[in-house]
């Protein structure tokens, strides 16, 4: 079931139930009215009309068309009956009082209070307390009532085709923006990943189609760098496969060259390294398989800088993490300040910031260029000192594994690294 027809039901469902109950509480209205109505003109007569017989004043009393003046004796007996079909009988007539007060009775309906029956003003009555008895034929609110249910209901059969065919074309147009949408989202595939045109206002739709077309927006972006990501692989490894492979034509010439077996030697093993960096990256290693410890961070950074040979300069700090990965991006980072300022114009800093361990990671090379901090920790983002470009994205992957994060400063002559890790809670 489409969309655009569980809409179309259920509005017409909800129409249904409010023209049902709007002309439902419309004839209840209309006949309270004209039931109240009745009842205020019989009580008001009643009420008349008892002042007149105890005045003694009966003959002011004219009749009215459709009401008939009726009396009864205390016990039920019928006096005066001008009407044989409104006759009371003898239990409705019990608790009569004063005060009138009207009961509805099959076809009619009837005012009743309690009067003496007085010849003059000055005179008692000799017959004593009648019950005098106001009655009025329904009929007519009957037939108002059958014409009104009888509108009502043809009004029902016209106005519930017509707000169901609205309701339909309601739907219809409602569903238009999403079932374009929908069209439009069914065309693309991976090799089509533009944005949906449809230009929609800021309601549900809109900001669906919004999100669907960031969504294009990202796989778009990440196609984009997959396919830079092979280029820039491809082309890594294509140059040191190219040595590698110069370097053992000269071994086959020459099996005893020692610089072209060490050449060699140090190109695979670059190239060892370039493909592991490629899948730790690829796979997500870098952020995924951590092998957590308590860690001594001056250790690790020790042992990161005396390997590179530059100058360290810490506190002992506890860290939760994998001291393998935590190495491994020491080496990143120490290795990009070496490449850029060489050994002696390296230093590694260590020290506590509040809840957090701060690694610093200094060197005064010529500097990062401005148009490459934004993206200097993305895959292939090479600095004046080169590289593969993929040191720093593996050392911000592992950074963030651990909770951390890498930032960095850098002006020509002083670049600086800063990594915050947070330390054990005993430590903060």
């Amino acid at each position: 079931m489409s969309f655009r027809l569980r809409l179309s039901l259920s509005f017409s469902l909800l129409w249904l139930l409010f023209l049902v109950g709007a002309l439902y509480l419309a004839g209840q209205g209309v006949e309270r009215a004209l039931r109240g109505h009745l009842e205020a003109t019989l009580l008001e007569d009643a009420k008349r009309a008892a002042e007149a017989y105890r005045k003694g004043q009966t003959g002011t009393l004219l009749t009215t068309g459709g009401v008939y003046l009726h009396l009864y004796a205390e016990d039920g007996e019928a006096l005066i009956l001008t009407q044989e079909a409104h006759r009371l009988p003898p239990e409705a007539l019990k608790e009569v009082g004063k005060v009138p007060r009207v009961i509805w009775q099959g076809g009619f309906a009837a005012a009743l209070v309690r009067t003496p029956l007085g010849l003059h003003p000055s005179q008692p009555s000799p017959f004593g307390a009648l019950i005098l008895a106001l009655t009025q034929d329904t009929a007519p609110i009957e037939l108002a009532q059958k014409a009104l249910r009888q509108a009502l209901l043809e009004a029902f059969f016209l106005l519930f085709p017509l707000g169901t065919a609205l309701v339909y074309l309601t739907a219809r147009l409602t569903a238009r923006p999403l079932e374009e949408a929908a069209k439009e989202i069914a065309r693309r595939n991976p090799e089509r990943l533009d944005p949906v045109p449809l230009n929609l206002p800021k309601d549900e739709f809109g900001r669906m189609v919004e999100a669907v077309n960031s969504l294009l927006f990202a796989l778009k972006e990440a196609k984009e760098k997959e396919r830079a990501f092979l280029a820039e692989a491809s082309h890594e490894l294509r140059t040191p496969l190219t040595v590698l492979l110069g370097h053992l034509d000269r071994l086959g010439r020459n099996p005893q060259d020692p610089e072209a077996l060490g050449s060699a030697r140090a190109t695979a093993e670059r190239m060892r390294r370039l493909v592991e960096d490629l899948l730790s990256l690829a796979r997500g290693e870098a952020e995924r398989t951590l092998n957590p410890h308590i860690v001594d961070l001056k250790t690790l950074a020790e042992e990161a800088a005396r390997e590179y040979g530059v100058a360290f300069q810490g506190e002992a700090l506890e860290v939760l993490g994998d001291p393998d990965r935590l190495l491994q991006m020491l080496r990143n980072l120490i290795a990009n300040g070496v490449r850029a300022a060489g050994r002696e114009g390296v230093w590694v800093r260590l020290k506590r910031e509040g809840g957090n361990a701060l690694l610093e990671v200094e060197d005064h090379g010529p500097g990062i260029p401005e148009d490459l901090l934004p993206r200097l920790f993305e895959r292939f983002a090479r600095g004046p000192g080169g590289g593969t470009g993929l040191g720093l994205a593996i050392a911000q992957a592992i950074a963030r594994a651990h909770g951390g994060e890498i930032t960095v400063e850098s002006q020509p002559g002083l670049t600086l690294f800063r990594v915050r890790l947070p330390l054990l809670e005993e430590e903060a």
